[in-house]
């Protein structure tokens, strides 16, 4: 799995980064086939950054999240839920939870 980490307009603070891949790399064990997680922290608003995640995973649709905060740290923690959300809406599909088809039911005399 790759792990990729952008900044737009500004630099982060020196430990920042390898918090953000720890608290990335858990969304891993929600569904085993993700593929890439990216992290585009955006600086431009500085009392107000702005953090965004995509997770690619394989037969499933991109999942996206997007917060802001006044701290980095703090606007991944409000990003992070939604990416697990739709990761597990993602995996629920694809799993198949379904309800059993009429043809599968079994065909017992009902007692009368």
């Amino acid at each position: 799995m790759q792990i990729s980490i952008s900044v737009r307009h500004g630099e982060m603070q020196p430990g920042d980064q390898p918090l953000i891949e720890e608290k990335v790399e858990k969304l891993r064990r929600l569904f085993d086939r993700v593929n890439a997680i990216e992290v585009i922290v955006d600086l431009k608003q500085l009392d107000n950054p702005a953090v965004e995640i995509k997770v690619s995973a394989e037969h499933a649709p991109d999942c996206v999240g997007h917060a802001e905060a006044t701290t980095v740290l703090t606007a991944l923690d409000l990003a992070i839920p939604k990416v697990e959300q739709q990761l597990r809406r993602a995996k629920e599909r694809l799993t198949g939870h379904r309800a059993v088809g009429h043809k599968h039911i079994d065909p017992s005399p009902s007692a009368e």
